[in-house]
């Protein structure tokens, strides 16, 4: 019995001996991780990282501090520790009240979610919040997590109790809904800002054919969907894209990226999927690329000095303004991380457990800076909005007043306040309202160099590429699908990419805009015109026949010359009149004929001018009507001539009734009402008009009037008509006597009005300028001089030269004669 007695006493000497031990190891029981005060701040750091999904047969959490260490991370969780211990020596900034904090390493978003409980309870309980507000975490507010999937993850836990979670990395613009996602507050821009940026460059640098490969994880996907999205209204055109992540075949990605020629890329993952992705195309020998980065790798060190990876291209990065933390790096030096010895089991469970073996204090503040600046200011922004709600003034806060999470969360969304000369304000989304972006370049002195910057409130940015050193001898690349259309050609798309194109020279009368449509010729109005090729439309230039014009001049004193030609003719028959010369002419008919001629004259004059619709309608109107008046009268004429010399004596009644009932006059009177008839109807079934003729010349608009058959088609057939039945009555005397035939005179007037007619119809059909007008004038005129001049001059200058011939003997001796040959 005694062994076994003692046995159990050395037992417990020994465990307390060991607890002793452990006692005068820890004495700093102070963590990293925690830090008491009068009210708790929340932080989720990814701390470690897990680099490849764990699989589990049963539930259970995980072990943070056996993961992949991240130093830029740590840096981050340091900067939130100066944070508050610089609040807590503030004189300012909650006077007389101290922060603390309670901080998780969060390296996984599926299985850290004991830490988060651990936040969100009180004595190892979660309660809904009730009435009265008791048993409530003493936790005021949530730094973190750093990705959008782990925000995704554990937004919903504090959203119950409204406690505010203020992200300094999460972009993902899914938490932009308030809907959805209420105490939600970050300080770092959206993914819609760091694609606009990304745009910009792109645009800035004429990229129109891009690869884009994003993380499989939220932040990614929300990347990749943003872009898609706002490159519609632009040129760019993203020809590949793929999810990868740490197991990618990225020979494979890399091959296809070859293949379609593409010769810019954008990385829009993690950083630890960037260090792989970038690595492999480093191995697999990726070389001439340009490569944007997101601002989760754009100023990863580790990156910049790594060997070869110069050989890759040209790296250009979107960047957080990298703002200098006074002090943090006295903190960092002057800390001494111990670790929370107390219940290390628990600690380890919750991961607040670390290994801090091996960590100099240089490498953390020489470690990757982004993202510290939106730690610091998250929790400025908390302290702020505490600051107002404990009504605190320049020495004292109000110690009577009961913070809930939800006070704190309404002080947040107003926040407006000034730090480091960065403004903190949140709009109604809960996003920043300020600050900006820059621009880096991975130099070949393995710095990332700032080249430009992009500003949002306001908005306007600025590039400076004298800095950057392209892989291409210090030429811009190129990452085009197809060249660009030459000046005047529109793009006609080849497959499903915008950016693939064939190019179509425009045709005239069209231009392309490139602005508005360069997929598009745009057709000319038709008071434009343009030539093969065009960008833009000039004015035709109208043209009519002016009264001015040389030609019309001529034109006009030819009708006025014949107008008083007439008249003399008309005078020298009427003194005349009883002469065998003028009554053989027609006697009375003649001064018919010659007022009808003069009358014709009208119609010349309004071909000049600008065309109206009355000038339409008088252009044609007394030409034809009195010229129908004129050939009636010749055909009466040739009939007579017939008559008198073939029919009398073979048909003397038909001879008889005509001389008894002034056949001639009814025959004359009955083309002049049928013609003014077809006139009537057919202007005013159809009206003549002036139009734009835009066809006959691409530079030139020729004003003319519509010529409708409809309207003028009666009124051409009675003329051909009449003009068909004079020629056959005069073609049937041509064996008349010499100097008493009529009929071959009409014949000969007849054949020249048809030649006129038919020069100018080959004219017409030839020739389609403004001067068709003129020589539309100069046929009416010819028409009108054919009779002038060979039907009436004749008979003149017998009149005048030959009065011999002009006596009632002579023409009854040409009588005789004539009927002597006749009867033999």
């Amino acid at each position: 019995m005694v062994a076994p007695t003692m046995k159990h006493f050395l037992a417990s000497l020994c465990l307390l001996e060991s607890l002793l031990h452990a006692l005068s190891q820890c004495t700093v029981p102070a963590s990293d991780f925690q830090l008491e005060g009068d009210y708790l701040i929340g932080g989720l750091f990814d701390i470690h990282h897990v680099s490849n999904r764990l699989k589990y047969d049963r539930p259970e959490t995980i072990d943070c501090s056996r993961q992949t260490f991240s130093l830029s991370s740590y840096r981050r969780f340091q900067v939130m520790r100066f944070s508050v211990e610089e609040i807590n020596n503030s004189t300012n900034l909650l006077p007389n009240v101290t922060l603390g904090y309670d901080i998780f390493d969060h390296c996984s978003d599926t299985h850290n979610f004991p830490g988060i409980f651990k936040l969100i309870s009180v004595n190892g309980l979660i309660q809904p919040w009730a009435e009265p507000h008791n048993n409530l975490s003493n936790v005021i507010a949530v730094v973190g997590p750093f990705t959008s999937t782990d925000t995704l993850s554990v937004t919903p836990l504090f959203t119950m109790d409204l406690i505010p979670l203020v992200s300094y990395g999460a972009g993902s613009s899914a938490f932009s809904e308030k809907i959805k996602f209420p105490s939600f507050l970050r300080t770092v821009h959206s993914n819609k800002g760091l694609i606009e940026v990304i745009i910009n460059i792109i645009l800035h640098f004429n990229w129109l054919w891009v690869a884009f490969l994003n993380s499989s994880g939220d932040y990614g996907i929300d990347g990749r969907e943003l872009f898609i999205k706002s490159i519609k209204d632009t040129e760019i055109c993203l020809a590949y894209s793929k999810s990868v992540n740490s197991n990618t075949n990225y020979s494979q990605v890399f091959k296809q990226i070859e293949e379609q020629k593409i010769n810019v890329i954008i990385v829009f993952v993690p950083k630890m999927t960037a260090e792989v992705l970038i690595k492999s195309a480093v191995q697999l020998n990726v070389t001439n690329k340009v490569w944007i980065a997101g601002d989760t790798w754009s100023l990863n060190k580790d990156l910049l000095k790594m060997k070869g990876i110069k050989n890759i291209g040209t790296v250009l990065g979107v960047a957080q303004p990298v703002v200098s933390l006074p002090g943090f790096n006295d903190f960092i030096y002057s800390t001494k991380s111990q670790p929370l010895c107390e219940n290390t089991e628990r600690n380890m469970f919750c991961n607040q457990a670390f290994n801090y073996s091996g960590r100099n204090p240089d490498n953390i503040i020489s470690a990757d800076p982004s993202f510290s600046f939106p730690v610091y200011s998250a929790v400025y922004a908390i302290a702020h909005a505490l600051h107002n709600v404990l009504q605190c003034g320049a020495v004292k806060c109000n110690g009577n007043i009961t913070v809930f999470p939800h006070m704190v969360l309404a002080e947040l969304r107003n926040s407006n306040f000034t730090l480091l000369n960065q403004s903190i304000r949140f709009d109604e989304n809960g996003d920043l309202k300020s600050g900006a972006y820059y621009v880096v370049f991975w130099n070949d002195s393995g710095e990332a160099q700032v080249i430009g910057f992009y500003n949002f409130h306001p908005p306007y940015h600025s590039f400076n590429n004298t800095k950057i050193q392209w892989y291409r001898n210090g030429k811009v690349p190129i990452s085009l699908c197809s060249k660009e259309c030459p000046i005047g050609y529109m793009k006609e798309q080849d497959g499903i990419h915008k950016c693939c194109f064939n190019c179509q020279i425009c045709p005239n009368g069209t231009y392309i805009n490139n602005t508005e449509d360069p997929y598009k010729c745009i057709s000319c109005k038709e008071t434009e015109w343009s030539a093969e090729g065009s960008t833009s439309c000039s004015l035709r230039l109208v043209e009519y026949v002016a009264f001015t014009d040389s030609g019309a001049i001529i034109i006009m004193v030819g009708a006025w010359a014949l107008v008083g030609l007439t008249l003399v003719v008309f005078v020298l028959f009427a003194v005349n009149y009883n002469t065998p010369v003028v009554r053989s002419a027609g006697g009375p008919m003649c001064f018919l004929i010659l007022g009808c001629l003069s009358l014709c004259c009208l119609s010349v004059f309004f071909y000049f001018g600008e065309p109206t619709t009355s000038f339409c309608i008088l252009r044609f109107l007394p030409f034809i009507l009195f010229y129908t008046v004129c050939l009636a009268c010749f055909v009466v004429r040739s009939f007579q001539i017939v008559c008198i010399f073939k029919m009398a004596a073979k048909f003397p009644k038909l001879h008889s009734w005509w001389m008894k009932y002034n056949g001639q006059w009814l025959v004359i009177a009955s083309a002049f009402v049928t013609q003014a008839l077809l006139l009537a109807i057919g202007y005013s079934s159809v009206t003549l008009s002036p139009i734009n003729e835009t066809q006959w010349y691409p530079d030139k608009t020729i004003v003319v009037c519509d010529i409708n058959p409809k309207a003028a088609g009666g009124s051409v057939i009675l003329l051909v008509s009449l003009c068909s039945l004079c020629f056959i009555f005069a073609y049937m005397g041509k064996d008349l006597p010499k100097n008493y035939n009529e009929a071959k005179a009409i014949t000969f007037c007849l054949l020249l009005l048809i030649f006129t007619w038919i020069i100018f119809a080959t004219e017409y059909m030839l020739y389609h300028g403004k001067y068709i007008q003129i020589l539309n004038a100069l046929a009416v005129l010819s028409s009108l001089y054919s009779f002038l001049f060979w039907y009436f001059f004749p008979k003149c200058f017998i009149i005048i030269f030959q009065p011999h011939k002009n006596t009632q003997l002579y023409f009854q001796g040409l009588i005789q004669n004539y009927t002597k040959t006749i009867s033999q």
